[in-house]
Order: structure tokens, then C-alpha cells, then sequence
């Protein structure tokens, strides 16, 4: 992503986290009218979003490392947009499961009875899990920057002249001249 670019909006990775805690919320509703005990998602699932939360950084380390590597290294771009829409999918998913997490763990946790901690742990992992993906994929995401080049940083003309243009940058020279 060009240094330019604007990273994702958080407004949209709010708004998964909303609609998750809203799920979460209406689950539970859901199933304490009907008289079923809590929802307890299993331990494979914070521990998935761990692993995916990994992956998705590790991928960004090696693509940032290959892109800022002196030795002039390749970096396939659609390998790159790849990781760049896994980071932004993982601040989606990590909002969406952090707040689906919160929906399910607040009210359980406002009950007149508090439920067991193994009730309510497996709950919490899921929201920290879920946290912890929106963090990395927000770092990814950053990490899939491309850093500004030398000739980036300044406007002016490359050979001092005010009047050098597009056609006088070595990219641009014909090889006759």
C-alpha cells in the first residue's frame, strides 16, 4: 500500500465489533428465554484466532523485510495485495469475535448469580483472542506499507534545473541520448 493510502477505517472495524456484540447479545438473550444455560464457545476457537492473528504477522515481517531489504529483493505484488487484504479481513474478523465475545460475557456477567469461571473464561478468551487479531491485523496492515523512496521525499526537479519534467528522470531517458 502506497505510503499515501489511507489504512482501514476504524469506523468499519467498530461497526463489526458492534454487530458482533449485538450477536452476542441477542444469543444470549435468546438462550436464557428459552431456559438453555449459557453459551460456551469451545477453547479451539481463541486459540485459532491466536493462530491466524500469528500467521497474518509473520507473513507481514516477511513481506516488509523483503521490501526494505537493500539487496534489491522481489516482492510478488499479488502476493503482496494478499497480505494486505488478510491483515484487513483480520481487523474485521478480530472485531467481529472481540465484540461477539463482549456481547456474550457482560450480561452473563451482570446476573444476580455470576456463573462459574468455566462458564465465563472460555468467553473472555474469545474477546481477548478477538482483540488480539484486530491488533495484528492493524499492524500488518502498516507493515504492508511500502516506506518512501529517496526520490518520494522531495517534489523538485532532479537536476536542480526548474524546468526538468517526467522526461528527464532516468526512467524516462531514451538509451540514444
Amino acid at each position: 500500500m502506497p505510503s499515501g493510502q489511507r489504512a482501514t477505517s476504524p469506523l468499519a472495524t467498530l461497526a463489526f465489533a458492534v454487530s458482533g456484540a449485538g450477536a452476542g447479545l441477542l444469543l444470549h438473550v435468546y438462550r436464557s428465554s428459552r431456559g438453555f444455560p449459557l453459551f460456551v464457545p469451545p477453547l479451539s476457537l481463541p486459540l485459532t484466532l491466536l493462530v491466524v492473528a500469528a500467521a497474518v504477522l509473520v507473513m507481514a515481517l516477511i513481506l516488509r523485510r523483503r521490501v526494505t531489504r537493500d539487496t534489491g529483493g522481489n516482492v510478488d505484488p499479488f502476493t503482496a495485495i494478499r497480505i494486505l487484504a488478510g491483515a484487513r479481513a483480520s481487523q474485521f474478523a478480530g472485531g467481529l469475535f472481540a465484540g461477539f465475545g463482549a456481547g456474550l460475557l457482560v450480561p452473563a456477567l451482570l446476573r444476580s448469580v455470576a456463573p462459574a469461571a468455566s462458564a465465563w473464561a472460555p468467553i473472555a478468551f474469545v474477546a481477548g483472542a478477538g482483540l488480539v487479531l484486530l491488533i495484528a491485523g492493524a499492524i500488518a496492515e502498516r507493515l504492508c506499507r511500502v516506506p518512501p523512496s529517496q526520490g518520494d521525499q522531495h517534489d523538485g526537479p532532479t537536476d536542480g534545473s526548474p524546468e526538468s519534467g517526467p522526461a528527464d528522470q532516468p526512467a524516462f531517458r531514451d538509451s540514444a541520448s
